[in-house]
């Protein structure tokens, strides 16, 4: 067991100050529930400001939002109770909706709307008229803990975000240097490099949420670009250095005859990946080893007539891959420098036209499915509401909407809104032992704080820790709402119990009607997204569509990629589905290479390309229409060999023409990494054929 760090300890101290400044302002000024201004504290606050100040300001639009909307809505439907439920419904699934468009911290303004007009208007249904005073009030009570919150945060030994980036990002460097290494040297499945794999794009997709926070810590502008850039070299490293994987073993291991040196350059690039990252003094060794490598990868190319064989193919293939991944990996060690020095001197060595995308992609599906069991917890709930004439019902209908609205994103959220259910149990109990043991022999302020110091002190410092984050928050925020601190003391113990056990209730309900309404995983998730990458592939191989841009293209296959692989569990296989995921992109990036180096080839040769196009998107077409990958056409796989034939004889016959030779052989490459991508090569793990179709050599 690991005791809390000091920082954790600060973190709590400074919390709990901020909550007991904030209850103090609250009953000074006579809020009707100075309780909320101590509930929001721990709501905002976070171990850096600037998470802080992002979660407190979108915290504070958000209730605006939602206070407007039941101040507009609770008048006129009030009579209607189902239709008014329905809009209630309605109101909260919109914004639900618009919150999983957007990854950054401004999300957090739509959920909160979506849910804060539920927590105002439903309570205000037995007695409308009171519905403004409610919305200004409780708008006035959480702008009052948001406040304090930014102010302790800001003033008190404020932690910046900009440092710990590097310290956020280190995990990955290590993860990545193991994964490198292991691809260079021939090695693709096993359990630690699929663990590996995942923990990679969990990494870079967590890093998106956290640089939208940097803007609120005062980082400057050129350091937030660095990052930015940072991020998405590692998107881009993970399948790039996994494209190397299949021609590596494919020239190394199946064809046993490489050229001499190749062992020797591959042990030599994993052990630079490997070495320390630069400090804080800049190092002439960074610039000279990467350059180095180079130097021996352009001698070691193969000449336009080595094409003509398979060896020659696949070491030209090899040979380029590695030189992106050495300028992927010298960027990112860059950036890596130039953040933690506050520097702007970098200069990039991967240049490719796909760079510049800023497309994400979105399963509109699965959002408005994950929506809609949102707006049908709040309709069912409303209605057994309703039926029951239960007076404290509505506070089951709210905890039920937020707990539902809070784990919609999730491929299982069931288990999380079980933890939240769990954990307003423990809440209940702990306000249940303060309002009748404690606090009626509390007879000031003071004395108050003392008694609230010990336990909330004690959950403050877990909640840094990310495994304890979700609990000890909720008990935090649920105990301060639920011991409801006024002015002066007041118990009913009837009250108390009818009241809490409602929001227990709704919770439990939550539960179950998410696990009735959504008992499939990731799986379904998962499948849903592999079939979307084939359609990109369909849309990738018709020479007929018009693709407007293609950095956005590769962008939203590649955010998806990202999204994908966390989703699929460790394995020792090599035709496991997050490896054939990094496939089928290789494949639609392969197939727009084609498309692009197609218009400066011969007439002859276009018609060739066109024909492995076509073939490429009738298989895919027939993989979604059956709804799962099918054996690969052995005669798409002749088609490929075919056409690298052809472009290795033109190759040969123009290799004095610099410029022709360099977009044939960038076709070839296209050619070869489709062909590899699509038919990979066996291993020891997976002997004999792939994907059900013989093989053959690779022209």
């Amino acid at each position: 067991m690991s005791f809390p760090s000091a920082r954790e300890w600060l973190f709590s101290a400074k919390t709990f100050a901020a909550a007991m400044i904030a209850l103090y302002i609250g009953l000074a000024l006579e809020l009707p529930r100075p309780y909320w201004a101590m509930a929001t504290v721990y709501i905002v606050s976070n171990p850096f400001v600037g998470a802080t100040r992002s979660k407190a300001l979108y915290r504070a639009l958000g209730t605006m939002i939602g206070a407007a909307g039941a101040v507009l809505i609770v008048p006129p439907f009030v009579e209607s109770p189902f239709l008014f439920s329905v809009i209630v419904a309605l109101w909260t699934g919109t914004l639900l909706y618009l919150s999983m468009f957007d990854r950054s911290a401004r999300s957090y303004v739509f959920l909160l709307a979506g849910y804060t007009l539920p927590l105002i208007a439903l309570p205000a249904v037995t007695n409308p008229t009171t519905v403004f005073d409610l919305a200004i009030t409780r708008t006035e009570e959480i702008l009052l803990g948001i406040v304090v919150a930014s102010i302790v945060g800001s003033a008190v030994f404020p932690s910046r975000l900009a440092p710990t980036l590097i310290e956020r990002t280190d995990a990955w460097f290590r993860d990545a240097a193991f994964y490198a290494c292991e691809t260079l040297s021939g090695h693709i499945a096993g359990a630690s490099i699929s663990a590996a794999r995942q923990r990679l794009a969990v990494t870079v997709n967590g890093l998106e949420f956290l640089l939208s926070q940097l803007t609120y810590d005062h980082t400057r502008p050129d350091i937030i670009r660095r990052a930015r850039a940072l991020q998405g070299r590692m998107q881009i490293f993970l399948p790039l250095i996994s494209s190397m994987a299949d021609p590596l073993i494919e020239l190394i291991d199946k064809h046993g005859a490489h050229p001499e040196g190749l062992e020797r350059l591959l042990k030599d690039v994993a052990a630079w990946v490997g070495s320390p990252m630069p400090g804080a003094q800049k190092n002439a060794e960074d610039e000279r080893a990467p350059d180095a490598l180079r130097e021996r990868i352009q001698a070691m190319r193969p000449s336009v007539e080595a094409l003509a064989s398979a060896d020659g193919a696949l070491l030209s293939n090899a040979l380029w891959r590695l030189g992106q991944v050495i300028d992927v990996w010298q960027d990112i060690r860059a950036l890596r420098a130039a953040i933690l020095n506050e520097t702007s001197e970098w200069r990039p060595h991967f240049r490719h036209w796909r760079l510049g995308g800023t497309a994400r992609f979105f399963d509109r599906g699965m959002m408005l499915f994950s929506t809609g069991v949102a707006v049908s917890a709040i309709i069912v709930a409303c209605a057994l509401w309703i039926e029951s004439g239960w007076n404290d019902g509505a506070g089951a209908v709210t905890l039920a909407a937020v707990a539902c609205c809070f784990f919609a994103a999730l491929d299982e959220p069931a288990p999380q809104v079980f933890t939240f259910f769990l954990a307003t149990c423990m809440s209940v109990v702990l306000a249940g032992l303060y309002v009748f043991a404690v606090l009626p022999h509390v007879h000031d302020f003071p004395m108050l704080v003392l008694i609230f110091s010990v336990p909330f002190l004690i959950i403050g410092t877990l909640i840094p820790q990310p495994r304890f984050t979700l609990v000890t928050m909720l008990t935090a925020v649920n105990t301060a709402t639920f011991i409801s601190i006024q002015s002066a003391y007041e118990a009913n113990f009837f009250v108390f119990i009818n009241s809490n056990l409602a929001g227990v209730a709704g919770l439990l309900f939550a539960f179950i009607w998410t696990r009735m309404t959504r008992p499939f995983g990731a799986e379904l998730a998962a499948a849903r997204l592999t079939r979307s990458a084939w359609a990109d592939i369909v849309v990738s191989a018709s020479a007929a569509e018009v693709i407007q841009d293609q950095r956005d293209l590769y962008a939203r296959m590649l955010d998806r990629l990202m999204q994908l692989l966390p989703r699929h569990a460790a394995t020792d296989s090599h035709r496991h589905p997050s490896i054939e995921s990094f496939r089928d992109f290789r494949v639609a990036l392969n197939a727009l290479d084609l498309r692009r180096t197609r218009r400066k080839l011969p007439a002859e040769l276009q018609t060739s390309v066109d024909a492995v196009l076509d073939a490429l998107r009738r298989y895919f077409e027939l993989c979604i229409a059956r709804r799962t990958r099918q054996p690969v056409p052995v005669e798409l796989i002749r088609s490929i060999d075919a056409t690298s034939a052809q472009v290795t004889s033109r190759a040969i016959t123009q290799s004095q023409d610099v410029v022709a030779e360099k977009w044939l052989r960038d076709t070839l490459h296209a050619l070869v990494g489709m062909r590899l991508s699509l038919h990979p090569p066996a291993t020891q793990t997976q002997p004999g054929t792939a994907n059900g179709a013989p093989r053959e050599e690779p022209a």
